[in-house]
C-alpha cells in the first residue's frame, strides 16, 4: 500500500527525478558510503596521514645532486663557499632532535583523532538517515490516512446533500459537511507536498542529487533494543562518545606540542654526508697533490644557546589550550549526561502515549463495529456510521504519530549512547 501511495504522489515527477526504493538498512549503508559530511572526514583523515610522512622527514635521509659552471679569477671556490666541483652530493638528516620528535606524535595523535572524526560523521550520518527516513515514513502513512478521510467525507457530502435535497437534514449541514471536506482536501495536498520534500532531503542525506527521491519500503523491522536503565545508557553514553574520544585526543595533541615547546633547548644532532668530484686543473697552479674524490661523513651538533621569547610564549599558549580543552571534557560530559537523562525520560513519555494511543484506536476501532451492527438493525441513522469512521480515521492518524514519535525517541537514545549504527546494521 506504502508503495502505491508514493507512485501516485510523484507521478508527476517521474519524467526528471529519479526514484530509489530502499529499506531503512540499505539507506544507512549507502550514507556510510555517499553521504558527503562522511566522504569529507575520509578525506581529512587521509590528509591528516599524509602530515605524519611530512612530520616524519628531517628524520630520513636526503639526499641532492648537482653540478653548474661559473667563470672564477683568483683563488678557486663557489658562490656558497666550497671548493668547486665538476659533481657534488649531498645528504642530512636528524639523528636527535626532540621537537622535531614530539611533531611526529603530535602528527600520529592527530591523524587518530581524524579518525575519530570519520566514526562520529557515520554515526551522525546513520542518525540523519533513519531521522529522515522514519519522518518520510510517517509521512507516507499519513497521506494514506488522510486520503480515506477525504473519501469518507466525499460519501458523507453526498449522502448529506441527499437528506437536505429529502428536508431531512437543514441546508446548514451541507455547510459544515463542505468545511470539513475541504479542510481534509487541505491536509491532504499540504502533506503531500512535505511528501515530496522529505524524500528530496533523504536523496541528499544519502549523497543522490536533490532532484531524486527515495522511497522508504517495509522492511519488516523490529523496534530497536535500547539499554536496560538510564543508568545504563548514560555510561555508554559517557564510554562511547565520539566527541569526548575527539577532544583527549585533542588533549594529548597538544600535550605533545607543549612538551616540543619544552624540548627548544636541547640540542639537536644531524647526520651529514657529502661527496664532491673536483677538476684537477683548477688547483694545480696552487696545490701539488689533488686528490679527485673527496668525501665528508659526520654529525652536525647543534646547541642553542638564546632561543628568544617565541618559544616561552608559544609554551604559555599551549598550556592555555590545554587548560581550555579540559573544562571543554568536562563540560561535554556533563551535556552529554543531562541529555541522555532527557532522551530516556522522552522515551519513557513516548511510550506512554503510544499506549494510550492504541487503546483510543481500540476503542474507536470497536465503536465503529457497534455503531454499524446497529445500523443493520435499522437502530441508528447512517450519519453516526459516517461521523464513527472519520474519528476512526482521526485515531489511525493520532496512532501513527504516536509510534512515530516513539520511534524517534528510541532513536535519540541510542544516537547519545552511541549504539545507533550497531543497531541499525
Amino acid at each position: 500500500m506504502t508503495k502505491r501511495i508514493l507512485l501516485f504522489v510523484f507521478a508527476t515527477s517521474a519524467a526528471w527525478a529519479e526514484v530509489h526504493p530502499l529499506t531503512l538498512r540499505q539507506a544507512v549503508e549507502i550514507a556510510l558510503r555517499e553521504n558527503p559530511d562522511v566522504v569529507l572526514a575520509r578525506l581529512d583523515e587521509q590528509k591528516a596521514q599524509a602530515g605524519i610522512r611530512i612530520a616524519k622527514a628531517p628524520f630520513s635521509p636526503k639526499v641532492y645532486a648537482g653540478s653548474g659552471d661559473a667563470k672564477t679569477w683568483g683563488y678557486p671556490g663557489s658562490i656558497d663557499g666550497a671548493a668547486p666541483a665538476i659533481v657534488q652530493t649531498r645528504t642530512d638528516m636528524s639523528l636527535f632532535n626532540r621537537p622535531k620528535s614530539f611533531d611526529v606524535a603530535r602528527a600520529k595523535e592527530n591523524a587518530r583523532g581524524a579518525a575519530i572524526g570519520v566514526q562520529s560523521k557515520s554515526e551522525e550520518a546513520a542518525y540523519q538517515t533513519a531521522s529522515a527516513f522514519l519522518d518520510t515514513e510517517q509521512m507516507v502513512r499519513s497521506v494514506q490516512s488522510l486520503r480515506l478521510e477525504v473519501e469518507s467525507l466525499e460519501r458523507v457530502a453526498e449522502a448529506t446533500k441527499l437528506r437536505v435535497e429529502e428536508g431531512r437534514e437543514l441546508a446548514l449541514e451541507n455547510k459544515r459537511v463542505a468545511v470539513d471536506l475541504a479542510r481534509a482536501r487541505q491536509r491532504f495536498d499540504s502533506l503531500t507536498g512535505d511528501v515530496d520534500y522529505a524524500q528530496a532531503s533523504l536523496a541528499v542525506v544519502l549523497g543522490f542529487p536533490a532532484g531524486d527521491r527515495v522511497q522508504p519500503m517495509d522492511d519488516d523491522r523490529k523496534p530497536l533494543a535500547i539499554p536496560e536503565s538510564q543508568q545504563a545508557a548514560r555510561d555508554l553514553a559517557l564510554e562511547n562518545s565520539h566527541e569526548i574520544r575527539r577532544l583527549e585526543s585533542e588533549l594529548q595533541a597538544k600535550g605533545f606540542e607543549l612538551r616540543g615547546y619544552q624540548a627548544a633547548r636541547l640540542p639537536v644532532v644531524d647526520l651529514v654526508a657529502q661527496y664532491s668530484l673536483f677538476e684537477k686543473g683548477i688547483y694545480q697552479q696552487y696545490f701539488t697533490h689533488i686528490q679527485r674524490n673527496n668525501g665528508q661523513l659526520g654529525v652536525s651538533v647543534q646547541i642553542p644557546l638564546l632561543i628568544g621569547s617565541a618559544a616561552k610564549g608559544q609554551l604559555s599558549q599551549a598550556e592555555t589550550d590545554i587548560l581550555q580543552l579540559r573544562a571543554q571534557v568536562n563540560q561535554t560530559r556533563n551535556r552529554i549526561d543531562l541529555d541522555t537523562q532527557k532522551g530516556y525520560q522522552d522515551l519513557k513519555k513516548a511510550e506512554g502515549t503510544s499506549e494510550v494511543a492504541k487503546l483510543d484506536l481500540d476503542y474507536a476501532r470497536e465503536q465503529v463495529s457497534v455503531l454499524l451492527a446497529q445500523f443493520g438493525e435499522g437502530r441508528i441513522p447512517r450519519q453516526r456510521v459516517d461521523d464513527a469512521r472519520l474519528n476512526e480515521q482521526e485515531k489511525w492518524i493520532a496512532f501513527y504519530d504516536a509510534q512515530h514519535t516513539q520511534e524517534k525517541a528510541r532513536l535519540n537514545v541510542l544516537h547519545s549512547t552511541g549504539t545507533l549504527l550497531a543497531s541499525l546494521r
